[in-house]
């Protein structure tokens, strides 16, 4: 049981709760203010600045299940006490520990030098591990101030796992990491739109990450690697997983595919690219199309660049109704429309 979530006002909060949500947005500003130098400096990580607005968002449209964790009054039972709750409350303070040295070492880099990689990436990650064990820790008692059960806890402390470790995604790897990540994607990808169009016939030659063609040569560059739809399209598969699905499994399932779909969409961008400049010229990509109405929207080589995430996207907006069919509902409406007749 719980009380109606309309009928609470500030002063039904405790201080201590409203203190934490107070700290953790002033990390998260900081956090946000470190970030947004990479959004505004690199072309593949621009989604970034979308990032507040969808974890704020996600917070808005879980308010309920929030409120609803926060006043319910089930009573703390002998087993709730004993079962697990001490790895827990060990695993929650290690990762508060942990979250509040990464946080302020990578404050610390990031005020001492100009923006790195490394401390971007510490404050992410200790923001991370902040919020989620402040939340664990911080909820043992709910607001009408009884003891929680360890199973809505946790419950609570998942309700925050997109707004926390979204900012993974929008923050750029360490830069020997991602450097090798690229090469080996540009790589596969160099390799793979070489073998399909010897497969079918084309005249074509491989020179390390350059394809010789009849009418010039075609340099697949980092831009082609695919990193960069990578990260934005595992941040659309974040998001809609978060707000759409509710299992755990499905919601890996749809990030999985993301990163599947980015993979796959990248790979037609580099081969439709590939053949375009073996059919018109290598200086071909970088023309604009013009159409009637719209006008110029941009070269070819940019126009299939945001294909590939708009395909993905699309591609995961059609994966949804099936991974949120229900079976059972479906079997029993039959069963039940059999019956009825």
């Amino acid at each position: 049981m719980s009380q109606n979530s309309d009928k609470l006002s500030l002063k039904d909060f405790p201080k201590s709760l409203i203190s934490l949500v107070v700290l953790i947005l002033s990390f998260a500003a900081f956090m946000i203010w470190d970030q947004s130098y990479w959004w505004e400096s690199r072309d593949d990580y621009s989604f970034g600045y979308l990032v507040p607005l969808f974890a704020l968002y996600v917070i808005y449209d879980r308010k309920e299940a929030i409120l609803g964790l926060l006043t319910v009054t089930d009573s703390v039972t002998d087993n709730d006490k004993v079962k697990g709750l001490w790895i827990c409350n060990l695993i929650a303070l290690t990762g508060f520990i942990s979250g509040t040295l990464l946080y302020f070492v990578g404050g610390l880099l990031r005020a001492a030098t100009m923006p790195q990689n490394p401390a971007t990436l510490a404050i992410s990650m200790g923001f991370a591990l902040l919020l989620l064990s402040s939340v664990f820790i911080f909820s043992s008692e709910t607001i009408n101030g009884e003891k929680m059960i360890l199973k809505n806890r946790l419950k609570l402390t998942f309700l925050f796992l997109f707004p926390a470790l979204i900012w993974l995604i929008s923050a750029p790897l360490v830069s020997v990491l991602e450097t090798k990540i690229r090469v080996f994607l540009l790589t596969q990808v160099t390799i793979v739109v070489f073998t399909l169009m010897d497969f079918l016939g084309f005249e074509i030659e491989r020179q390390g990450n350059v394809l010789v063609l009849p009418k010039g040569v075609v340099g697949v560059e980092e831009a082609c690697s695919g990193i960069r739809s990578l990260t934005a399209c595992l941040f659309a598969g974040s998001f809609l997983a978060s707000v759409y699905l509710s299992k755990f499994w499905k919601k890996f399932v749809l990030v999985f595919m993301a990163m599947v779909f980015a993979v796959l969409t990248n790979l037609f961008r580099s081969g439709f690219l590939t053949l375009w400049a073996y059919f018109y010229g290598s200086e071909a990509i970088n023309d604009h199309w013009v159409l009637p109405i719209i006008g110029d929207i941009g070269s070819v080589h940019d126009v299939m660049g945001m294909a590939v995430l708009v395909l993905t996207t699309i591609a995961l907006l059609c994966l949804l109704p099936i991974l949120n069919f229900d079976l059972n509902k479906f079997v029993n409406r039959l069963t039940g429309a059999e019956s009825s007749k």
